[in-house]
């Protein structure tokens, strides 16, 4: 690959979803569209950029940036997070909102983020409020993957215990697939951060982790202020470990990776 090519798609990628590629950009380009151009019956990753370029408003231009996208991740990744939602987080805002709350995990790749926090809900020790979970992505491919809810057992051994996995999932031939009950929990959307949010405001809990860390400093700021629009007044946010939160936010003591604004680290009742 030619490093025209590897420019052009670096600015494709970045205008259409605010990731900036950095470091080995062409170890990582090959990784991933490679799959891609077998799929499409091309014969090399540049012939791949070259249809691209014809056609930049084209289908194909729209999978190479999804590929380009989607994030590794596990069940549970950071169990601290995970347990200051369980023990602290929650809990907190349930009481502040018994009526019900709404959380939206953005950026949720293939679904493991979303179905963490749905186990979350199931395992409650104290009773919650009824809880609506959206998650969103750019990449339908992920999407599909996270609505259909079947993993492999590499997959499932990524973060879940054998208590979980047996109480949560059910064995599909070689594989695992997520309960039905614990499917239903979650609401699937595609969405693009960097552009205008299709979605409600007055989310009581929104987590974008390890996402807005490789954005273009533009798009980073500009995403971050749109995910604190869509969050109800003393709500959470929760970012990645290292991310900095929104100009205006604090840390919210004992509970990595959280915050809410300034002012706000008592929960606030909605009027």
């Amino acid at each position: 690959m030619n490093a025209p090519d590897l420019d052009f798609l670096c600015a494709l990628v970045r205008a259409r979803s605010g990731l900036m590629l950095t470091g080995e950009r062409g170890f990582f380009v090959e990784t991933r569209l490679a799959p891609l151009a077998r799929r499409e019956g091309l014969a090399s990753v540049s012939e791949v950029i070259e249809r691209v370029m014809r056609e930049p408003s084209g289908a194909l231009a729209r999978a190479v940036v999804e590929a380009m996208t989607v994030q590794e991740t596990a069940f549970f990744r950071d169990r601290q997070v995970f347990g200051a939602l369980a023990s602290t987080v929650l809990p907190a805002l349930g009481e502040a909102k018994p009526t019900g709350l709404r959380v939206w995990s953005a950026g949720c790749g293939q679904g493991q983020e979303a179905y963490s926090l749905a186990m979350l809900v199931d395992e409650a020790d104290r009773p919650l409020p009824p809880i609506e979970i959206l998650a969103s992505d750019l990449s339908t491919a992920a999407l599909e993957k996270a609505q259909a809810g079947i993993y492999t057992h590499f997959e499932v051994q990524r973060g879940l215990p054998i208590r979980r996995l047996l109480r949560h999932f059910e064995e599909l031939d070689e594989a695992w697939r997520v309960s039905s009950a614990l499917r239903q929990r979650v609401r699937w959307m595609r969405l693009n951060l960097i552009d205008p949010f299709r979605v409600d405001t007055g989310y009581d809990l929104i987590l974008c982790r390890n996402v807005v860390s490789a954005f273009a400093p533009d798009a980073r700021v500009t995403t971050l202020a749109r995910l604190e629009q869509a969050l109800a007044p003393g709500g959470r946010l929760v970012l990645g470990a290292g991310e900095p939160a929104p100009d205006g936010f604090e840390p919210v003591v004992g509970s990595p990776c959280v915050f809410a604004r300034s002012g706000e680290h008592q929960i606030i009742i909605a009027a």
